[in-house]
């Protein structure tokens, strides 16, 4: 695929069109852990920190490294290696996200705890599937319109779990809301049958178990040497801080202000999500145009100050211009962010490791959404709403210091990307 080809032309590919829905099913579960969750909690009078703490059932998706390596040591009995775990960590998800309609916020936190935390494993483990087949699945030269592509998916799932279910649950029950979320399951579940199989490394997992969990690592730091790969690391857990503290307060930010779920519904599903698409899709084109490394810096400055559209909202109190202002800030540097950073993610793994490698950067990326981010809502009750994100603008100046030793703007050389180039796919799987 040449880097001038027409944007829309990428759908003429079953892999990217896979991409597209696959990345759909990996974002469904998220906010129905999290943002979603936290308005239905909001709607049942739950304690403004006990929200916040609520983050944490959101672990997995930090631990999940602790479990990739079974992903990448064996392989299920059908549809291969990475297909088949997509299709068991669905179907699990279809009956865990389908059991939260049964929980009771009000009068049971504890068994919807245990409950989220279920939906959040599987989740975190059918993002580590996906995750490897992207990476397996993508020529070295696709990285970029494919992250772009996987993120669309993602953030339309996004829309549906936040946007969508919130105008839902304006109008039906939450327990209506839920099982028609998990029925959406389906969707990742017919692609998986249907997406084709990864070619190159991707069919010879480790020979042992000890292998699985060793060789990942020792593959990353080699080639990077400990420095580079530590600082790699670290720059991973912090370029999102800032984000990360806005995405856990602010549903209840904007509830607390007094906008309707509708109010917030309806915005982010009109002109937020028009943002956001512009921004996966402008985000993949730049980062083909200027590569990943420039476009880090410029979409990392973009989304810290992004978050000055919450601070404008905060002062100005109930205000519908702001509150389009600050949505659409928020969704514009979201998609333009997370296309380079995925692609950035790919360009670090090993074909033959990638569920691994990848999963311990996303764990990373992941900590600070969920450990790093839990002592919002504490925050904000401690500084007040401005105060807070103030704050969040400065919390994400450590990540982009650290652009120049990872991500140096004029890199003297691009190390290469120890993967197979894969063949092209068959004539039949070039139409939809």
């Amino acid at each position: 695929m040449k880097a001038t080809q027409p944007f829309l032309q990428v759908f003429q590919s079953r892999k990217l069109a896979s991409l597209l829905l696959l990345g759909f099913s990996s974002g469904l579960p998220l906010y129905l852990t999290s943002r979603t969750l936290q308005a239905w909690m909001q709607d049942e009078k739950v304690d403004l920190a006990s929200i916040g703490l609520f983050s944490l059932v959101g672990l997995p998706y930090s631990l999940k490294f602790l479990w990739s390596p079974l992903l990448d040591r064996f392989v299920p009995p059908f549809l291969g290696r990475r297909r088949g775990w997509l299709v068991l960590t669905q179907v699990g998800l279809l009956f865990a996200i389908a059991a939260m309609a049964l929980q009771q916020p009000r009068n049971a936190l504890q068994f919807l705890a245990i409950n989220a935390l279920i939906v959040a494993f599987l989740s975190a483990t059918q993002d580590i599937a996906g995750d490897a087949y992207r990476t397996d699945v993508l020529e070295v030269r696709e990285l970029g319109i494919g992250a772009s592509t996987w993120v669309l998916g993602y953030r339309i799932a996004i829309l549906v779990t936040s946007a969508v279910a919130l105008i839902l649950a304006d109008r039906i029950p939450w327990s209506g809301v839920y099982l028609l979320m998990a029925a959406l399951m389906g969707v990742g579940l017919i692609t998986s049958f249907w997406a084709p199989e990864p070619k190159g490394n991707s069919d010879r997992p480790p020979t042992s178990l000890t292998d699985a969990v060793y060789l990942p690592f020792e593959e990353f730091f080699r080639r990077l040497g400990l420095g580079a790969g530590s600082l790699t690391l670290l720059f991973v857990l912090l370029y999102k801080v800032g984000d990360a503290l806005v995405g856990n307060m602010a549903t209840p930010f904007l509830l607390a202000i007094e906008f309707t779920k509708t109010d917030i519904g309806a915005i982010q599903g009109g002109m937020g999500f028009l943002a956001t698409t512009v921004g996966v899709i402008g985000g993949g084109l730049i980062v083909t145009r200027i590569g990943i490394n420039r476009s880090l810096w410029l979409f990392g400055a973009l989304q810290a100050f992004s978050n000055l559209g919450y601070f404008a909202l905060a002062t100005a109190g109930k205000n519908y211009s702001f509150l389009v202002l600050a949505i659409n800030l928020e969704n514009l540097c979201a998609g333009l962010v997370t296309a380079a950073f995925v692609a950035y993610l790919m360009s670090l793994c090993n074909q033959r490791f990638s569920a691994t490698q990848f999963a311990l950067l996303s764990s990373l990326m992941a900590v600070c959404s969920i450990i790093l981010a839990a002592p919002a809502g504490h925050l904000a009750k401690a500084t007040g709403w401005p105060g807070f994100f103030l704050i969040s603008l400065i919390a994400a100046l450590p990540g982009l210091l650290l652009l120049p030793f990872v991500a140096p703007w004029n890199p003297r050389f691009v190390p290469e990307i120890p993967r197979e180039a894969l063949d092209d796919e068959d004539d039949d799987s070039q139409q939809l």
